[in-house]
């Protein structure tokens, strides 16, 4: 079995691209905050400050207490886009990307002669002068050298920061009896309370574990059969998402084929469509829509969405999306159609680290719950104010709608 994946990990992301743009911040505890209020929490902390106790979900009050003279700065979300940009560029110039796993995680994979570990060790050095020449001398990067994706990643997660870690399939499973369980991705508090349920506390238990017994615990067989081979360096495919699309359109009838009308059309269906995907349990990356007219060309424009399942976020992509210079203003619109995309099922999506991403997040479930309770349209966003009956719901071949929906 050999070594296939490269994984690279940045370290301490937000808070290094902090200290790289502000050298005064260098050397220093930084903590990255949504805003700027003790009750707030941490969403990224410098190594200056994780060694004096501060972690990501710290509250800002406790991070003083804690670490004091710790220096706050307020989060720039395009600013840490902006930086993962130029990192993926300076790896692919090193090795092709196999995966993008997150704004600071991807992983590379191994092919041929790269599968020896001194050929594998040239690249991770390489990958991490390059990051450091092209993109900042201030940012490092963990890596991790195994036989899958998974414990290439627990190998990165061994050395930090900036470290370089082989499993080597040879030593399996001996070589992962010193982590805890947790050190796993995917087990979390609540799925380590599952195991200890079932009597497993340790990696070496974990191990012993059969396919029927990972099964038992993952309530799943597909996941304990996937398990069972990911532990053992098996390079198991990815579970494809089952659902590609959430998507809604529309035709518009004579009295909204108008500018207001299409948009307030649109901000319908995106409700409509966000209300969808938190019904299914689903995050979505991307969003698209599109206009036709009756005496124009159609117009059609996407977005990337940060990971999201709330209404909010959509419906800021859409303001953004609906004032393209190239969008017909003077032509009849004859259609609407929206459609969020890159899903992803809440057991694999990350949720956000920001604060104010998950108050949303929360936000719109609640909406949800009181629509269902007192009847739709009892709470929602103002932007679709006038638009509350448009867009009806269509019955599909493919779906079976909710028969209490939220925004339907």
């Amino acid at each position: 079995m050999p070594l296939r994946y490269l994984f690279i990990d940045m370290n301490a992301y937000f808070a290094s691209v902090e200290q790289q743009d502000d050298p005064r911040l260098r050397g220093r505890p930084v903590a990255v905050v949504p805003v700027d209020a003790n009750t707030s929490s941490c969403i990224a902390a410098s190594y200056e400050a994780k060694r004096k106790g501060v972690r990501t979900g710290t509250p800002v009050w406790q991070a003083k207490l804690l670490c004091p003279g710790i220096v706050c700065v307020h989060a720039r979300h395009e600013r840490y886009v902006q930086v993962h940009k130029l990192i993926v560029k300076a790896v692919g110039r090193c090795a092709p990307i196999d995966k993008v796993m997150s704004i600071d995680e991807m992983a590379c994979k191994l092919l041929g002669t790269e599968r020896r570990a001194a050929d594998a060790t040239a690249i991770a050095l390489k990958i991490k002068a390059e990051i450091k020449r092209s993109v900042g001398d201030y940012l490092t990067c963990s890596i991790g050298v195994g036989p899958n994706v998974m414990l290439a990643k627990v190998a990165g997660d061994m050395m930090k920061p900036d470290g370089l870690t082989f499993l080597h399939p040879e030593e399996l499973p001996g070589n992962l009896y010193p982590l805890k369980i947790t050190d796993f991705p995917g087990i979390g508090p609540r799925m380590e309370k599952r195991f200890h349920r079932y009597g497993v506390t340790t990696t070496q238990q974990l191990m012993g574990l059969t396919v029927a017994g990972l099964s038992r615990v993952w309530e799943s067989k597909v996941m304990g059969e996937r398990w069972f081979y990911l532990l053992r360096g098996e390079d198991v495919p990815d579970i494809p998402t089952k659902r590609r699309t959430v998507s809604h359109s529309h035709v518009l009838p004579p009295e909204l084929r108008t500018e207001d009308g299409s948009r307030g059309v649109m901000v319908r269906l995106i409700h409509k469509a966000a209300a969808r995907l938190r019904s299914i349990d689903y995050w979505a990356g991307a969003m698209g829509v599109s206009v036709s007219y009756l005496d124009g060309p159609r117009w059609s424009v996407g977005t990337h969405l940060p990971k999201c399942q709330d209404t909010l976020n959509p419906l800021l992509a859409f303001g953004k999306l609906w004032d393209d210079p190239a969008r017909p203003r003077h032509a009849t619109p004859l259609k609407v159609g929206m459609v969020l995309s890159e899903l992803v099922p809440s057991a694999t999506a990350t949720p956000s680290l920001f604060e104010q991403d998950r108050q949303v997040t929360t936000l719109s479930h609640v909406m949800d719950k009181i629509n269902r309770a007192f009847g739709k349209h009892s709470v929602r966003f103002g932007a679709v104010m006038g638009s509350e009956d448009t867009a009806p719901t269509r019955i599909a071949f493919t779906r079976i709608p909710d028969p209490n929906p939220a925004h339907d």
